[in-house]
């Protein structure tokens, strides 16, 4: 298998996900002026609330320093390297789209970081008093993008895996 064989559609499923995701956040910091109007409700069970994120998807590690953000942002952009190693070997479409999603969510949330010191984040799904965490496009893209890596890896046997002798 010659390297790279799939990495294209990574490289193209990545550069979406981070339009889209810049492209969002940019209509809700500035069209929709969400930082401003607080949370808009779009539909019963989804709104746009305004959050900033300083700390990693779901606000978990969230520190209040300066230093966090660039400590953030600097294992992101460490884990987009990696990816892109493994993006490199993808031996299906499958994992090649995942990987890119993972990636251009995660150098989207880095280009936050950068930019404002937290990452943006707005979709807020809620329903009969369950409300779940603000995220961004990004952090979605991320979540779905792992999620396809684990269905991948449970569909297939593990290279490491004792084979079954035959009798």
């Amino acid at each position: 298998m010659r390297p790279f064989r799939y990495g294209w559609l990574g490289l193209i499923v990545g550069l979406l996900v981070l339009a889209a995701d810049q492209a969002s956040k940019h209509w809700v910091l500035t069209s929709l002026d969400l930082p401003n109007r607080g949370s808009i409700d779009i539909l019963p069970v989804l709104s746009f609330t305004f959050v900033w994120n300083r700390g990693i998807t779901f606000g978990l590690l969230s520190f209040g320093s300066g230093w966090s953000a660039v400590a953030l942002a600097a294992m992101a952009l460490a884990v987009v390297v990696v990816l892109a190693l493994w993006l490199r070997r993808a031996t299906s479409p499958l994992v090649a789209g995942a990987i890119g999603a993972v990636a251009g969510g995660a150098v989207g949330n880095v280009i936050d970081r950068v930019r404002f010191g937290a990452v943006v984040d707005f979709i807020h799904a809620h329903a009969f008093g369950w409300s779940w965490y603000v995220f961004n496009v990004a952090d979605a893209a991320i979540v779905c993008g792992v999620l396809l890596l684990v269905l991948d890896s449970l569909r297939k046997p593990s290279p490491l895996a004792p084979r079954r002798q035959e009798d």
